[in-house]
């Protein structure tokens, strides 16, 4: 095997590992606050790197991630196959990628404008500390949410290179449409975390009670997403958009319920990934109507 065949080999590995093909989840909705603040299309300067950063900032989150946690996902049935446990992937090429991530956001920041490389550490704080916070509080899916939620409002900030409150509501939005998911996704390990001491909503309140914090969570999404509309003035595509986003989450939690989580893997990876495209392209849409 050639030197170019086994690096392009480890490529597919650590891609693989970070679930890079997640990053959709995403960056349909730095795009959202990109288009918004332009008020349509932003130059392309912009564009490249809104892009850059988006991808190295959730790059980063996810690498930090497998790094962090990595004692426990060997221990854990679900997570144990995970490339690190497994020594397909070694720590310190998974370190590698984080500095490389790091390092191109702070780049992608800089090309930008003051505020956006300003910010910067900051994004990379939340991204990476949200790792910890479940070892000692269970409103983790909150701190993801958060982290999640930078996506739109740094999509503003690089546009205009301030903050209003427009890309704050973008992004309560979708804080509490991951931090909703987050808390069904950590229904499956509800055992495992009761067991090792590991803090989460499910492991607080028990499954029931976690799928009813989820709902109260996608209501809040439902109701930023609709107040956007009139306060941007956008156009009646925005609203279709909603509407069909809305359809998404009530679908996706009657996937799943206390009794039965055995598709909760299609709720996360197919129908989270819809209503992030469903969203940018009517928003998109209704900023030329």
């Amino acid at each position: 095997m050639s030197a170019v065949t086994t690096v392009l080999a480890k490529l597919r590995l650590i891609l693989d590992s970070i679930r890079f093909e997640h990053t959709i989840f995403a960056l349909p909705f730095a795009y959202l606050g990109m288009v918004l603040a332009a008020e349509g299309l932003p130059t392309f300067g912009q564009f490249l790197w809104i892009t850059i950063a988006m991808a190295s900032a959730r790059t980063l989150a996810m690498s930090a991630n497998r790094i962090i946690d990595r004692h426990i996902d060997a221990q854990n049935a679900r997570t144990a196959a995970r490339h690190i446990p497994t020594g397909r992937i070694k720590l310190w090429e998974m370190n590698a990628v984080v500095v490389v991530s790091l390092a191109s956001l702070f780049v992608a920041a800089a090309m930008l404008n003051p505020l956006a490389l300003a910010l910067a550490p900051v994004a990379a704080v939340v991204v990476m500390g949200y790792s910890y916070t479940k070892r000692f509080t269970w409103t983790s899916h909150f701190v993801l949410g958060c982290a999640d939620g930078i996506a739109p409002a740094g999509g503003w900030i690089a546009v205009t290179g301030s903050l209003s409150w427009e890309p704050v509501l973008m992004a309560f939005a979708v804080a509490t449409w991951i931090g909703g998911f987050d808390i069904l996704y950590a229904c499956q390990d509800h055992g495992f975390d009761v067991e090792n001491g590991l803090h989460s909503i499910p492991q607080r309140f028990g499954i029931s009670a976690a799928m009813k914090w989820s709902s109260a969570m996608h209501i809040l999404t439902v109701i930023s997403l609709l107040a956007l509309g009139p306060w941007l003035g956008l156009g009646f595509p925005y609203y279709i958009g909603w509407a069909l986003a809305s359809a998404l989450l009530v679908y996706e939690h009657r996937l799943v319920s206390p009794m039965d989580l055995s598709r909760l893997n299609m709720a996360f990876f197919n129908v989270n990934g819809y209503i992030a495209v469903i969203v940018f392209v009517f928003s998109f849409a209704s900023v030329y109507v």
